[in-house]
């Protein structure tokens, strides 16, 4: 980094993100932060990259179990719902993730922060289940996009 900024080229990753979706039509999310920001606090989805020879359901399945202890079958995600790209820096270093969205039906159940790795378990701090209007009235989606696909994946559960 120099003067705050991120330096060098971006890494591109390809990442499976989870939205699980409780029969109340509510949206299971992370508060986390970025390392090199620790005071802006933000609610994202589950997910991340993809392992080397890693499905994008395996991958799904596996963050989804790491960081937030709840375990599922790659037969309960179905087909994803969706893709996107977002650019960002994190820890100071700028990436470009190629995003696949999963939903999953779950009961509303409380998660688990044990499987964690250090730098994850220094940056996500709480889980909540989320309305899209609540999410939207909170004001704290890391990314704008965020409401309108918590929708997309309440639709996509209630219409598999």
């Amino acid at each position: 980094m120099t003067g705050g900024l991120v330096v060098g080229e971006p890494t591109r990753r390809t990442v499976a993100r989870v939205l699980p979706v409780s029969e109340e039509g509510t949206v299971l999310l992370l508060l986390g932060c970025d390392p090199a920001q620790p005071e802006v606090r933000y609610w994202f989805t589950v997910g991340g990259a993809v392992d080397p020879g890693e499905t994008l359901a395996e991958a799904a399945v596996r963050e989804l179990h790491e960081e937030t202890g709840i375990v599922v079958g790659q037969g309960d995600l179905g087909q994803p719902f969706g893709t996107f790209e977002v650019e960002f820096s994190w820890d100071g270093r700028s990436y470009v993730n190629d995003s696949t969205l999963f939903a999953v039906a779950l009961e509303e159940t409380p998660v688990s922060f044990a499987g964690l790795d250090l730098l994850e378990s220094q940056s996500i701090f709480d889980a909540r289940w989320w309305t899209p209007e609540g999410l939207e009235q909170d004001g704290r989606a890391v990314d704008p996009r965020l409401v309108d696909q918590m929708r997309a994946a309440i639709e996509h559960v209630r219409h598999d």
